[in-house]
């Protein structure tokens, strides 16, 4: 198999000549340390040589605030230099002090068709080596956002207190992805095999909001993001970190192709039981313990994990480090053992 044949037929459960396997997205600090280990000096080497499957591609986005599409928003209500630190989900946010829904309007809301260029859409694509499954991240966290916009504690009390205003931001942040992914897909139509959409629902333990409050507020936006991807044929891959065990139902009857990233250690997303429970009805993306393994571990442990997974999950498991981000204090030589232990015969 190639690896475009070897990724649709993970994601679709079929059989395969070994699993599809997923480096995910290096940190900055990260990548130097992998290029070292691995003596190479560009990502595309770098992919070249531990055989990855997929080949990641974000949505370009420039704006003067911004120069990452999840970082559209300026919601900070406090500014400081701008910087990232400042763009946390418990900063306080924009609407804090608002409760009705005609205020959505007082915010300076950022037209997508300024800041996304086809052209580069369709160059950054092109771009990608030739033989590839092709991932656009478009991430559309609209519920981060959401808690950004607000501040985490305030979004939820939000959801209560003020329903209205809570809907109208989300809805006005679910439009502005809905356009800027129209742009991108549109420019790279025939170009793209999936896509990744992200918001993080969960923590370590469970579900950072009931399940009700996310059915009420944020999945209408979620099914309409899932549903614009699948209208162009795209398999979509859907993030989120933590314990969402509740709601993978939910992702399922959206059209969700794959879940990642199967947060190991979280409860309720042991392997065994998500194979049991879903596994005839959706893939997953991930599986490899990023928060201890991969950084703690040795190579043979890894390699032990990979092969337990394999045992678990014969298809429809993309290999893949349990968060998309290699940290820098990952181990070099346990992301070469997963990816050995991944084409292994």
């Amino acid at each position: 198999m190639n690896h475009i044949e070897r990724f649709y037929a993970t994601i679709e459960r079929r059989p395969v000549d070994h699993p599809a396997s997923w480096l995910g997205i290096p940190d900055a600090k990260a990548i130097p340390l992998l290029y070292n280990h691995f003596g190479v000096h560009d990502m595309k080497s770098l992919k070249a040589c531990i055989g990855d499957d997929i080949y990641p591609v974000e949505l370009p986005y420039h704006s003067p605030t911004s120069n990452a599409i999840y970082a559209a928003f300026d919601f900070a209500k406090r500014k400081g230099d701008g910087s990232n630190e400042e763009r946390t989900l418990t900063a306080p946010g924009f609407f804090e002090d608002y409760t009705e829904a005609s205020t959505v309007d007082l915010f300076d809301w950022p037209e997508p068709e300024r800041y996304i260029d086809p052209d580069e859409c369709r160059r950054v694509v092109e771009d990608v080596p030739e033989g590839y499954a092709v991932l656009g991240v478009v991430w559309s966290a609209h519920f981060q956002d959401v808690c950004s916009a607000f501040g985490m504690e305030d979004a939820l009390m939000k959801m209560f207190l003020a329903p209205d205003l809570f809907h109208a931001v989300i809805d006005r942040i679910t439009d502005f992805y809905l356009r800027a992914n129209e742009i991108f897909y549109r420019a790279t139509q025939g170009k793209l095999h999936a896509v990744l959409i992200g918001n993080d629902f969960g923590s370590q333990q469970g579900l950072m909001v009931g399940p009700e409050q996310l059915r009420e507020f944020v999945f209408d936006g979620t099914r309409r993001l899932v549903q614009q991807a699948k209208s162009y044929g795209l398999k979509v891959i859907h993030h989120s970190c933590g314990s969402i065990h509740d709601i993978i139902p939910d992702l399922i009857d959206m059209g969700v192709d794959a879940i990642h990233p199967i947060q190991a250690l979280a409860a309720k997303m042991e392997p065994e039981r998500l194979k049991q429970d879903f596994g005839n009805q959706v893939s997953f993306c991930g599986g490899v313990d990023a928060q201890h393994l991969m950084v703690n571990g040795t190579p043979d442990e890894v390699e032990a994990k990979v092969r337990e997974l394999r045992e678990i999950f014969p298809t429809g498991l993309i290999l893949s480090p349990s968060h998309e981000a290699i940290l820098m204090d990952t181990k070099p030589e346990n992301v070469e053992a997963l990816f050995r232990a991944a084409r292994a015969d």
